[in-house]
C-alpha cells in the first residue's frame, strides 16, 4: 500500500518520539547520576539550550540540546559504538538492586557513558550493542524498524513441532539444538515461546543483530564498531554526528 506524504509523520512529531526526562538524559550521557542529575536540574542548576529547567520529567531530544550544568557546557562525548559479547550470568543494567554482576562491570572503563540497545537476560549470552548514540539505540529497537535478530537455542527434550522462525539443527531425546529469528526484542520472548508448548530453554546466545555477527568474539570481549559498520549493518538508522 502507498504511503501518502501527508500521512508520515512530522519532523517535531519524530522528535517527540524520541524524547527522554532530562534527568536521565544527563544520566544516560555520563554526567550525573539519575539521582545527582534529578537534584541539580530542581536546584536550578541546569540549562537546556541556555534556558533554565527545574523540572527533572522535561522532555528533551539529546543530540538536538545544549546542555549545561552550573554555566558550565558539557560537550558531548565523541560517537562511540561497541560490539560485545555478554557472558551468562550478567545483568543488563547500570545498576542491580540485587548486586549481580553487571555488563558494565565487566566492561569497566570501556563501558563508560554508553547505554546497551536492548537487552539479554541473565542467564543467556551473545551479542550486545553499546552505544552513546541515544538516537542510534532507539532506532535500532523500535519494534516498527523489525530489526532481525538471531539466536542459537538449545531446549530440554526432543522438539518435534514445527514452528514458524525455528530451524532444528539437531534433536535428541535428551535436548534440542535450534536457530531461532525474531523481528523484535520482547522480554523474555522466547523462553516464553518454548515453555508455552512444554520445552525449557537450557541455552541461549544471540548471535546475529541486524546486519552484525557476534563471529569469534569471546564472552566478555568486545570491539569498537565504526560509523560505516552500523549503516551497512542497519540500512537507515539514524545515526548522529558529533
Amino acid at each position: 500500500m502507498r504511503v501518502s506524504r501527508s500521512s508520515r509523520p512530522a519532523a517535531g512529531d519524530r522528535d517527540a518520539r524520541r524524547t527522554t526526562p532530562l534527568n536521565r538524559a544527563l544520566s544516560k550521557l555520563g554526567f550525573l547520576s539519575r539521582a545527582q542529575a534529578t537534584d541539580a536540574i530542581r536546584a536550578g542548576r541546569v540549562r537546556v539550550s541556555g534556558q533554565v529547567i527545574t523540572d527533572p520529567r522535561h522532555p528533551v531530544v539529546p543530540e538536538r540540546v545544549r546542555l549545561a550544568i552550573d554555566d558550565a557546557p558539557r560537550a558531548r562525548a565523541a560517537w562511540r559504538t561497541l560490539l560485545f559479547h555478554k557472558p551468562r550470568g550478567v545483568v543488563t543494567t547500570a545498576r542491580d538492586p540485587d548486586r549481580r554482576r553487571t555488563i558494565y562491570d565487566v566492561l569497566g572503563e570501556a563501558g563508560e557513558d554508553l547505554i546497551a540497545a536492548g537487552r539479554l537476560d541473565l542467564a543467556s549470552s551473545g551479542l550486545l550493542v553499546l552505544t552513546n548514540d541515544t538516537q542510534l539505540a532507539h532506532w535500532i529497537t523500535d519494534p516498527a524498524n523489525a530489526i532481525p535478530r538471531v539466536y542459537v537455542v538449545t531446549v530440554a527434550g526432543e522438539m518435534t513441532r514445527e514452528l514458524s522462525g525455528v530451524t532444528v539443527r539437531k534433536r535428541s531425546n535428551r535436548e534440542t539444538h535450534l536457530v531461532v529469528e525474531l523481528r523484535q526484542g520482547r522480554n523474555r520472548e522466547i523462553r516464553k515461546l518454548f515453555e508455552s508448548i512444554g520445552h525449557e530453554v537450557t541455552r541461549l546466545k544471540r548471535v546475529r543483530f541486524g546486519g552484525l555477527d557476534l563471529g569469534d568474539l569471546r564472552p566478555g570481549t568486545w570491539r569498537e564498531l565504526t560509523r560505516s559498520e552500523v549503516r551497512a549493518a542497519f540500512p537507515g538508522a539514524r545515526i548522529h554526528r558529533n
